[in-house]
């Protein structure tokens, strides 16, 4: 290819450093859980000899050994990164959880890679969430390739499964999507499934045989070619139909044979723009074998087909100050521009930041600008600092091995970055730059929690802040309304490894608690209160009365005070006190302890002493005329109302209508949004969506995605009021 890796000498499996972007290939691959990702990983691994036989590294671990969460749970859970080299060609190979909870890591791997490879089991089929990211991929334009597992499944059909994926990734155009080879399947066992044993190639016409192991080349049988006929024309003419020669069809449909090389440069060119997502077989290697099916063709898509750093788009970049700043894509010469795409804390290392170099060089101890900004919605501050990075290094299971430098395109592990959070920018300490930040999901789960001891109080900030540093899907609240620390998070399982993580490496025990809804409290109608404090003790006593009136205002008024006095029965001077003392009760609340809003409160009488009356004492005379008030009046409990969005497939409308009904959920309109989705939006009581985000996954089938904003508080309805104020003691 002209263009060299270098790697270290030693056994397979050394750390790789790419001398210039166009020997670097970043691809992600995408799939919903258990469709075989990170098998494919190791198998990928065992090929280009980053492994021994036994699919094993030099310590021991497999190469995608790395959380012992991921051990536990039997899952992926983070973005991980497996670097290996194919002629010549380094590429990082970035796996993704394909659980919806760990969205935000799949999030992170797009955002550091340069074309997509979606893995689809042949015996699960084609889920909503990963059409969901394809439609994500297209409007990007990011190159994507398919790759169909799980073909030893009793049921598997390779044929079958192309056609699914075309119809699923293909939208207008089903020719777009095309298989590159299909497989050839061996003698029948005694269920009557035959195994697939190796690979035919459309376009070359050749066998490729796994069997043994070990990849073979060879002809097929006369009786095999007649087979894949009519598979081989229609990939043919789905090439040229992508071809920037426009001769070509002509002459194809004129009977011309078209040279293989022409369409094998073709296709690369069509994958590597985005307009061709070719379709791979691939299973994982047997015991013992050098190579798992599929996976050389695998390779070199990957190096053949998928594009260079230099064809990926650079994210917008500003300055701190936000004017916007033109770069050159990939120039290892200038400015450096790098993202932190992950954080991880290790027990030996330290944090260990994940990073993609788009412009410049990164090199070990340099002196970096760590910029954060946007993120002050979910608990991290914006951040400025100057930092020196530590040892580079590459990931090889549970080691991190050591490289010299990292150009643009190519992604590295950069240690001791003690300011580093995911979605930071690294560049020059004396030129600081930004980078633009990538959409990150809502976390829409709360998770409320409490130290279990005062040793555990003691830890508990530092410990949510690294733990909220590290996955910015996470939000972190400090409620002030319900005093409540909650943790925000995309769903249970996501709830689950966040407090794993406290508690194993953070060493941190918490509690969970119910999580507690903000509540406010209005009057119903108009009355009046009379508050009186006479106090006499031997010396000064305290003397204040003063009568109020309260209205009911329209929401979001607030508090409003009026002074009506006449006649100077309240002194100037204490007319602010009793407005304080009116304020402080209404703070607290007055029938079940949540804060009064949107009345006004008339002072229209009262009385003082010339020597006993004080500004506390007025005060206090202002709360008591507001409780007697409240006492005559009937309190409407407000519950939040957050207006949902929800966008779902059709064919979950009904149910998902029907679903935020039962919660009391008020339809305002639906709107069709592309091809098979719909837009439903409504209002619920945010009582009733705690648990949304869950239950939404459960109706919708995992198709669906909400985001909620608060719209205002209401009276909720008498009978939930009821228990709400028998809960709180009947009173403030």
């Amino acid at each position: 290819m002209g263009d060299k890796t270098q790697t270290h000498p030693g056994a397979a499996g050394r750390a790789l450093t790419a001398d210039r972007p166009t020997s670097v290939r970043n691809v992600v691959l995408v799939g919903h859980s258990g469709s075989g990702k990170t098998t494919l990983v190791e198998a990928l691994a065992l090929t280009a000899g980053a492994v021994n036989r036994a699919g094993r590294v030099e310590d021991g671990g497999t190469v995608s050994d790395y959380d012992d969460i991921e051990h536990r749970q039997q899952r992926s859970v983070q973005l991980s990164l497996v670097p290996v080299a194919w002629e010549g060609i380094k590429i990082n190979v970035l796996d993704t959880p394909g659980y919806a909870d760990f969205v935000g890591e799949l999030r992170a791997g797009l955002r550091a890679a340069d074309a997509a490879l979606f893995v689809v089991s042949a015996s699960d089929g084609v889920d909503g969430s990963t059409r969901m990211v394809w439609e994500e991929c297209a409007a990007v334009g990011m190159p994507r390739a398919i790759v169909v597992t799980h073909l030893e499944a009793a049921r598997a059909d390779f044929e079958e499964m192309t056609r699914v994926c075309a119809e699923a990734f293909g939208g207008d155009d089903p020719d777009a999507v095309l298989p590159l080879y299909l497989p050839l399947r061996g003698p029948e066992g005694p269920d009557g499934h035959a195994s697939v044993t190796g690979l035919i190639g459309l376009l070359s016409q050749k066998l490729f045989d796994y069997s043994s192991g070990e990849r073979k080349e060879s002809e097929p049988g006369e009786d095999q070619l007649p087979g894949i006929e009519e598979a081989r024309n229609r990939l043919i003419e789905g090439i040229i139909a992508e071809s920037e020669d426009e001769t070509l069809m002509d002459r194809y449909l004129g009977g011309e044979q078209i040279d293989v090389a022409t369409l094998i440069g073709d296709l690369e060119r069509a994958v590597a723009r985005g307009s061709f997502f070719p379709v791979l077989a691939a299973a994982p290697a047997a015991e013992g074998a050098k190579q798992g099916l599929g996976t050389v063709e695998l390779l070199e898509l990957i190096t053949g087909g998928f594009p260079t750093p230099f064809e990926h788009p650079l994210p917008g970049v500003t300055t701190i100050d936000g004017e916007p700043r033109e770069l050159k894509p990939c120039d290892t010469d200038g400015p450096l521009v790098a993202e932190i795409v992950k954080t991880a804390s290790d027990p030996y290392v330290g944090r260990v930041s994940l990073v993609r170099v788009f412009s410049g060089t990164l090199r070990p101890d340099q002196a970096v600008h760590v910029s954060g900004h946007g993120l002050a919605d979910r608990g991290h501050e914006d951040h400025d600092v100057d930092e020196k990075t530590g040892a580079l290094s590459m990931p090889f299971g549970k080691q991190q091995r050591p490289v010299p430098q990292a150009v643009a395109g190519d992604l590295v592990c950069v240690a001791k970055l003690g300011r580093a959070e995911t979605g930071d920018t690294l560049s020059a300490k004396d030129d600081p730059l930004l980078m633009e930040p990538w959409k990150m999901p809502d976390p829409l789960l709360p998770l409320a929690i409490e130290a279990h001891s005062k040793a555990d109080e003691d830890k508990l900030s530092q410990g949510l802040s690294r733990l909220v540093a590290e996955d910015p899907t996470m939000r972190l609240e400090h409620n002030q309304d319900t005093h409540q620390v909650v943790l925000w998070c995309l769903g249970e399982a996501h709830a689950d490894v966040a407090l794993e993580r406290l508690r194993n490496r953070y060493g941190v025990q918490v509690d969970v608690v119910p999580h507690k809804v903000s509540l406010r409290e209005t009057f119903a109608h108009k009355a009046a209160g009379r508050g009186r404090h006479v106090k006499q003790s031997g010396g000064h006593g305290q003397y204040a009365i003063c009568e109020i009136e309260v209205e009911p205002l329209p929401g979001g008024s607030g508090i409003e005070f009026v002074d009506k006095v006449v006649g100077g029965s309240v002194p100037r001077q204490f007319i602010p006190s009793v407005e304080k003392g009116v304020r402080a009760q209404a703070a607290k609340g007055v029938a079940a302890g949540y804060p009064l809003i949107d009345v006004r409160v008339t002072l229209v009488d009262g009385k003082a002493h010339s020597v006993d009356s004080s500004d506390a004492a007025f005060q206090t005379a202002g709360a008591l005329a507001l409780r007697e008030a409240a006492t005559e009046a009937r309190i409407h409990l407000l519950e939040p109302v957050a207006e949902v969005s929800v966008l779902v497939g059709d064919d979950y409308v009904g149910a998902v209508m029907s679903d935020l009904s039962s919660r009391r959920g008020r339809l305002l309109g639906t709107e069709q949004v592309g091809s098979g989705r719909t837009l439903i939006r409504a209002e619920v009581p945010e009582f009733e969506i705690g648990r949304y985000a869950v239950d939404l996954r459960s109706v919708s089938h995992g198709t669906a995605r909400f985001d909620r904003t608060y719209a205002r508080h209401e009276p909720m309805p008498p009978q939930i009021a009821e228990r709400i104020r028998e809960q709180a003691g009947g009173g403030a």
